[in-house]
């Protein structure tokens, strides 16, 4: 299709304003068709799926490492879904939990986010010759310890230099990135993985970048504060220049904003991703880009493109991008800043002031001489535009828009092939969702099926798909229950389902280093944070899967022997004996608390209490009891202006036992067997009242009321009992 082009002087005044028109257009159309994405388009499930297979791998020479990975590139930092593809494949960091760069002079740090292992060694950045570019010298070894979550450290003396391929293969496509799969399936997009090292701290490398001074308040400075918070990351690629060299090509690292990116694109707004998106494919249609960061056969790449779009955002006013929302002449505009920067052989990294993204050593003058990006005005870019970008969006359409295009040689009837695609455009947003909704559907059923899961990659599935789409995160939910219920009929209910299981629920979302320490506390608190949601929650499915959930984390808890194991008998035990006792296995419940009752030695369970926060409705009187220790706390800090000085929410776990071996008779048949008498239940808890150390007010009460109820079971000579509090 081509428009019609006046070339004599006697049209030169109408050709002149019919090519503001058809940059007109061509503006409107390109906001008119590029949707915001309000669902997951089918690279973004993809990428979600890519996501989770890389979390639940481990690095080769360590497999208690984890490898945790972040969706990078155009998936991540484009907002917007253009009728054109944008997105040529998945681009996906990952760094190993069991290692951490820090800028040299950094004390090591004591704390560390929960997905990094119990044991990280600590690289320094050693600046090179070159900005940017840097070495990793091994310089401590954490390692955390058994009392708290800080880590202590250990110095190397003079650690080696890390290699820049120590995580990655030979097969790389450009820069750090490693075709994860050469030949992907039909319909899907290859995946580049880009290896990393986990920098926690803004890099003093860019320490100019928070700082710097704004005119237009873009980046706004809670935007700059969430991005320093974020830190970088250091990729194995060396320079250009020093590839070929023997220690230099092996060792060097490139500082990555990657990160600071996906943050920065997305907070612009849609018009600016949209001329994003336009220099990006009028640069590579025109094959003036290679998609490489670093080819050799060319300057220009999409990290060009990407920094003078970072560069414009914010050196112009706002008022520069939406003042008659032509985005041609914008386009137009930001080219010829791109020529400059080639003529002068100076692209300035958007985050380190003496970086120079353009390579000297290239024959840069040659490369400016084909471009001829200074001779672009906004009459011929439009009109490219007309004949590349919306000639091909008709072939999207139907065969009427198609014809229409077609028979587009005039003004007018470009503007109606141009409604046409709109309207179509329009039309099919609900079949496009459908396809959406189905596409990922596939995927998770594919990807959780094919894939061993772990807990990581469900934090991935969890976190890439189902914040976004309410029907995929309920359907989520389903697979991966039917998943864990197949694995269990064949394996058993493992450890690692159990936390698959509890991490579906919404309970342990963060992946913690914990998961390297199976112990028995661990165990205990991950069943008393379901409990806590099992006792505010109406009685359901959902409550029945927590509840037999917290069991099993209390059952393991009991089976590990470690240094905590002893300390948590009791409390695991009557734990136990409140779950069962909710879901009616009355004389497991009384078991449980007998193993409580016939312990001999409760010191090592002094620490240790039954919170009341964690029980679910058990009976009327224990609510009263905690809702009467509560207040006579307040009491005593309002009235008496005294400090609180113990736990009023609790109970101790043997008194608690005694009552909760009691309480089954109320709702059971007489024939019941049992091992005590319930005079000889009331003498053993008044003899434990009186040898504990501390008492809680909760316990006296409990006690009284457990008399008062043995006293109305002797006056009515009844074999049942029934608990009322006076």
């Amino acid at each position: 299709m081509r428009c019609v082009e006046a070339n004599t002087d006697s049209h030169r005044t109408t050709t002149m304003a019919e090519e503001s028109v058809v940059s007109d257009i061509v503006s409107k159309f390109l906001l008119n068709t590029c949707r915001l994405r309000p669902h997951l388009s089918r690279h973004a499930v993809q990428a979600a799926v890519r996501c989770a297979i890389q979390a639940a791998r481990h690095p080769v020479a360590d497999a208690e490492a984890d490898l945790i990975p972040l969706i990078a590139g155009s998936v991540a930092e484009f907002y917007i879904e253009p009728m054109l593809p944008h997105v040529g494949d998945i681009d996906m960091m990952y760094h190993c939990s069991t290692s951490l760069a820090i800028p040299r002079g950094h004390p090591p740090p004591t704390q560390l986010p929960a997905e990094f292992h119990n044991y990280v060694k600590v690289h320094e950045i050693v600046d090179s010759h070159l900005p940017g570019y840097v070495y990793l010298e091994l310089r401590y070894l954490l390692a955390q310890r058994i009392d708290n979550d800080d880590y202590c450290f250990s110095e190397y003396d003079s650690g080696p230099h890390l290699v820049n391929r120590l995580y990655s293969s030979e097969r790389r496509t450009h820069g750090p990135a490693v075709r994860d799969v050469d030949h992907p399936p039909a319909g899907q997009l290859p995946t580049d993985l880009v290896p990393c090292v986990r920098c926690l701290s803004w890099p003093p490398q860019s320490a100019d970048w928070p700082t710097r001074h704004r005119n237009y308040d873009w980046p706004d400075s809670a935007t700059v504060d969430r991005i320093v918070s974020n830190g970088c990351d250091v990729v194995g690629v060396a320079h250009r220049q020093c590839r070929q060299h023997d220690v230099m090509g092996k060792r060097q690292w490139r500082l990555s904003f990657s990160r600071a990116e996906i943050v920065l694109l997305n907070s612009w707004m849609p018009l600016q991703q949209i001329v994003y998106h336009m220099l990006r494919f009028f640069m590579k249609t025109k094959r003036l880009i290679d998609s490489a960061d670093d080819s050799e056969r060319v300057v220009v790449s999409n990290y060009h493109i990407k920094t003078l779009m970072l560069w414009a955002s914010e050196l112009k006013a706002r008022s520069w991008w939406t003042e008659g929302l032509n985005l041609v002449r914008i386009c137009v505009k930001l080219l010829h800043t791109l020529s400059v920067w080639l003529t002068d052989t100076c692209c300035p990294h958007y985050f380190i002031n003496n970086c120079n993204l353009v390579d000297n050593s290239l024959s840069v003058g040659m490369v400016v001489k084909k471009l001829k990006l200074i001779s672009i005005d906004e009459a011929y870019l439009s009109l490219w535009f007309v004949n590349n970008y919306i000639g091909k969006c008709a072939y999207f359409c139907s065969e009427y828009v198609q014809r229409l295009l077609g028979e587009a040689n005039t003004i007018a009837k470009l503007k109606n092939t141009v409604s046409a695609i709109v309207l179509f455009r329009v039309c099919t947003s609900l079949r496009d969702l459908y396809i959406s909704v189905n596409t990922g559907e596939y995927y998770l059923s594919m990807g959780m099926s094919e894939q061993e899961q772990n807990v990581r990659s469900c934090v991935c599935w969890m976190n890439e798909i189902t914040t976004r789409s309410a029907h995929l995160s309920e359907y989520f939910s389903a697979v991966i229950l039917l998943h864990v219920a197949y694995k269990i009929t064949g394996h058993g209910f493992s450890e690692n389902l159990m936390d698959i299981l509890a991490t579906t629920l919404g309970q342990f979302v963060d992946t913690s280093r914990y998961s390297k320490r199976r112990c028995s506390v661990l165990s205990l608190n991950k069943a008393a944070k379901l409990m806590k949601v099992v006792a505010n929650k109406q009685i359901s499915s959902a409550q029945l899967i927590e509840i037999e959930l917290s069991k099993a984390y209390l059952y393991r808890a009991l089976r590990y022997k470690d240094y905590d194991s002893d300390s948590i008998y009791c409390l695991a035990n009557v734990y136990l004996a409140v779950l069962c006792y909710t879901t009616g296995q009355y004389q497991t419940a009384i078991d449980h608390c007998t193993l409580v009752t016939r312990s001999q030695d409760h010191s090592q369970c002094s620490s240790h209490i039954v919170q009341g926060e964690l029980l679910p409705k058990i009976d009327d009187n224990i609510d009263n009891i905690l809702g009467i220790t509560v207040f006579y706390q307040y009491l005593l800090s309002a009235a008496l202006n005294q400090q609180r000085r113990q736990y009023v929410g609790g109970f101790t776990t043997e008194i608690f036992a005694y009552y909760l071996y009691c309480r089954p008779l109320s709702v059971t048949p007489c024939s019941q067997v049992t091992q005590m008498s319930l005079p000889d239940v009331s003498q053993r808890c008044a003899k434990c009242i009186y040898e504990t150390n501390v008492v809680f007010i909760a316990d006296v009460l409990l006690f009284e009321s457990l008399n008062h109820a043995l006293q109305e079971n002797v006056r009515n000579k009844s074999e049942t009992w029934s608990i009322s509090y006076c």
